[in-house]
């Protein structure tokens, strides 16, 4: 198993949830518990709406590659 980063600003991750329709979110800002996002690539198949910039945030325990979390994509320093 590879070894998942650190969430940094600027890094890409993608949702896991099946009903994310894999979406891409970038990193733009870093809390004590949370990272503001922005979306990379908007979802497709029903979440026609959301647009690319659309801002919000996460938990950090959530950037890790369960059905609930995040994958790492690229970016950053990982």
């Amino acid at each position: 198993m590879t070894d998942t980063p650190t969430p940094a600003i600027g890094q890409i991750w993608q949702d896991n949830d099946p009903r994310g329709y894999g979406r891409k979110v970038r990193i733009v800002e870093i809390g004590d518990t949370h990272a503001v996002v922005e979306l990379h690539t908007p979802r497709t198949a029903g979440h026609q709406k959301a647009k690319p910039g659309r801002r919000t945030r996460i938990r950090l325990d959530r950037f890790r590659p369960t059905t609930t979390g995040y994958r790492y994509v690229s970016g950053g320093q990982p």
